[in-house]
Formats: structure tokens, C-alpha cells, sequence
């Protein structure tokens, strides 16, 4: 008789208005502790997926008092880096295998072909990277129109892109990346969870926002924290159904696990639901 496999869980999630409180709704005071106190399982691989940079991760996971990642997506899916203690080696292989989207054209280039599109405003040097192209767009520009300009643009060069809008609420300000086609979120939870060798029912990815969308509408099982915005929540049901992936999207509650479902709450509800071989973990590590 063989003993039975221990479940294991490559959980990948979201920072900033996910695992960070800093949107508007109010934080369970129980759910950073009992988010910590999950991770520190040996059977749980924990993967923050940001638009941060790296130096603001650090930051955030010092504020913040944030469990520390095995893996950290950054950049908004363009760097990988496997994490060990206050080391972090990048996976070169993955900016390898996401530069080859650009046809040869370097940042600077993509800058100046861009040049023409007026509403975009560059954002600052510690924003930007080799393969991530950031943008500030005001909220009163019509953003569809301009990603149709840009991506006409691109297209024209030959360039395969991915342009990720989303909204900054604190600053109150849209936000456009354009990245390699493959350079998404989505494309980078899924080279890193074949990578390590997990198989799709051991993924779970959590978010709370428009650039979080590639992921909430796939196959990879996905919960959308409670505090998302009424329009993201509207837009990642709708989009899921369309691919024939209701069943993998869930919608945090305001009361589950005896929490209100808000950022990491959120996430852990996720956890219960998609994953019962955990929910034992989850009890354990609920107490006070």
C-alpha cells in the first residue's frame, strides 16, 4: 500500500489591494495573521504576482508584515525571480523565451514609435524595464480608442503586444503597459507552475483588478477578492463565461472562513473553496 500523496498548493496572488490593504474597503483584523500563518505550511508554494518592481515588493512585504514568497512575478508578469532568504535569482530563460514578441525592437525604440500617441505620458525609470513599456493615461481620455491607436501602431512594425490597462485608484489615474504578447500574468503563472512540475488542480491565483483579468477568465481557478471593483467583478464573470470558465472563477463573500472576504480574506476563501483538502489547514491555523 502506497502512502497517500500530500496535497500541495502553488498559491498566486496579487499584492496591492489583494494581500495589501490599501484600497478603500475596510481589512478583516484577523486576515493578514491567518494569511501568514497558512503560508508558513511547507505544503503551500507561495508566488506574489505584481506590477510592482522589485525594490517596492520588498517594501511592501516590510510594511505590511506580508508572509515571504518562494517565487515572485513582478513587472506585471515580465521577470520571474525564485526567492531565497534575501537572495532573488531571476529566471533568465523566461525573458528569453518573452523578448522574442518584439521583433528585435528595444524599449527605447517602442518609446519613440509611440511618441505620436499624445494622451500617453511616460512613466518614471524605476517604473519601466527591457521587456515593460509603462504608461500614465488620464481617466478623462477615452482608453479604448488610445489602446486601438497603440496597438495599431505596434501591429504595424511587425511587434506582438500585450497592452494592460488598469486604474491606480489612490492616485486616481489609468495606467497602460504594453508588454510582449506573452509577457502577461497569465503566461507567467503558467510557465512557472509547469516549470516546478504542479498540475492545474494544484494552482490557485487570486486579484482584485483589470490587469488581473487574463488570469480570472482561464482555466487556472481563480478567486476575485471581495473589495474588487463592482466593474471588474462584472467584467471577469462575464469574460469567464465566455471561455467556458464560470466554474474556475470565485467571487470572495463578505462573511466566509468568519471574515468579510476583503483582501486576504478574500484569497483564503478561495482557498476553502476550490481546495477542501486544505480546509484542515485553514481550521488549525484560524484560532487565535
Amino acid at each position: 500500500m502506497y502512502p497517500e500523496k500530500r496535497p500541495r498548493l502553488l498559491l498566486c496572488t496579487d499584492m496591492d489591494r489583494t494581500v495589501i490593504p490599501n484600497g478603500m474597503q475596510a481589512e478583516d483584523t484577523q486576515a493578514r495573521r491567518r494569511f501568514r500563518d497558512f503560508c508558513s505550511s511547507p505544503d503551500v508554494t507561495l508566488v506574489y504576482v505584481t506590477g510592482r518592481h522589485r525594490a517596492l515588493v520588498r517594501e511592501a512585504i516590510t510594511e505590511y508584515a506580508l508572509p515571504e514568497p518562494d517565487y515572485v512575478i513582478t513587472d506585471v508578469g515580465t521577470r520571474i525571480y525564485r526567492v531565497a532568504g534575501d537572495r532573488w535569482y531571476p529566471l533568465e530563460h523566461w525573458e528569453n523565451e518573452i523578448e522574442r514578441d518584439w521583433n528585435g525592437r528595444s524599449h527605447g525604440e517602442l518609446m519613440q514609435l509611440l511618441a505620436p500617441v499624445g494622451e500617453l505620458l511616460l512613466q518614471e525609470d524605476s517604473k519601466q524595464n527591457t521587456h515593460k513599456l509603462s504608461y500614465y493615461l488620464p481617466l478623462h481620455c477615452d482608453h479604448e480608442r488610445v489602446m486601438a491607436e497603440t496597438e495599431r501602431l505596434l501591429e504595424a512594425e511587425g511587434v506582438e503586444a500585450s497592452l494592460i490597462w488598469s486604474i491606480d485608484e489612490p492616485e486616481n489615474i489609468g495606467l497602460l503597459d504594453v508588454l510582449p504578447r506573452n509577457a502577461t500574468k497569465l503566461h507567467a503563472i503558467e510557465f512557472i507552475y509547469h516549470e516546478l512540475g504542479y498540475g492545474l488542480e494544484e494552482v490557485l491565483f487570486a486579484g482584485d483588478s483589470g490587469n488581473d483579468l487574463p488570469v480570472l477568465s482561464s482555466e487556472v481557478r481563480s478567486v476575485l477578492v471581495a473589495n474588487a471593483d463592482k466593474g471588474v467583478q462584472e467584467a471577469a464573470q462575464r469574460l469567464a463565461a465566455e471561455h467556458g470558465h464560470a466554474d474556475a472563477l470565485y467571487l470572495a463573500k463578505e462573511r466566509g472562513l468568519g471574515m468579510n472576504g476583503n483582501y486576504a480574506a478574500g484569497v483564503l476563501q478561495g482557498v476553502w473553496h476550490f481546495l477542501p483538502a486544505f480546509r484542515e489547514l485553514l481550521e488549525e491555523r484560524g484560532g487565535s
